[in-house]
């Protein structure tokens, strides 16, 4: 839950303009996730998140992309725990997950930037990531493989 928890707020700093901890904590209500303030508080202690200012004046947080090292672990820890089977249809590789960490598993493949991979849509337990060819499906797929069996 921690992971799926972390994986969340990582996607919602990068997509709104999140000023305060109030905030995030109803965009988490809004995704499913119940929390109290104090573990939003440690979510952000744990993620290194800061706040940053943005063009109107106001503050975000943000992820600093120099501390990227231990969040980059943190997304490797989501596609182990949530990745179950992968396949693919020519140039489109389908993720199956366990039950509610689509989404999460989907930020951790968008996040790692594999070479070839356009773009993600995750459902509750599946996700469909549009690949530039078969070539680099077949590529994407092992090295997928290679990060959820432990190997890299």
């Amino acid at each position: 839950m921690k992971i799926g928890r972390q994986s969340k707020i990582i996607e919602l700093t990068q997509k709104y303009n999140i000023e305060t901890q109030e905030e995030l904590a109803e965009l988490l209500l809004n995704a499913g996730y119940n929390v109290t303030q104090a573990t939003i508080s440690r979510d952000i202690r744990e993620l290194k998140l800061t706040k940053v200012a943005t063009d109107g004046g106001r503050q975000k947080y943000v992820a600093l992309q120099n501390q990227e090292v231990g969040i980059t672990d943190k997304y490797i820890r989501v596609l182990r725990d949530g990745f179950v089977s992968m396949d693919m249809a020519q140039n489109i590789m389908v993720v199956k997950t366990v039950s509610g960490m689509a989404m999460a598993v989907a930020a951790a493949l968008d996040n790692l930037h594999f070479d070839g991979i356009v773009g993600c849509i995750a459902g509750d337990d599946t996700i469909m990531c549009a690949i530039r060819s078969v070539e680099e499906t077949v590529t994407v797929m092992e090295k997928l493989s290679k990060i959820v069996n432990g190997k890299e």
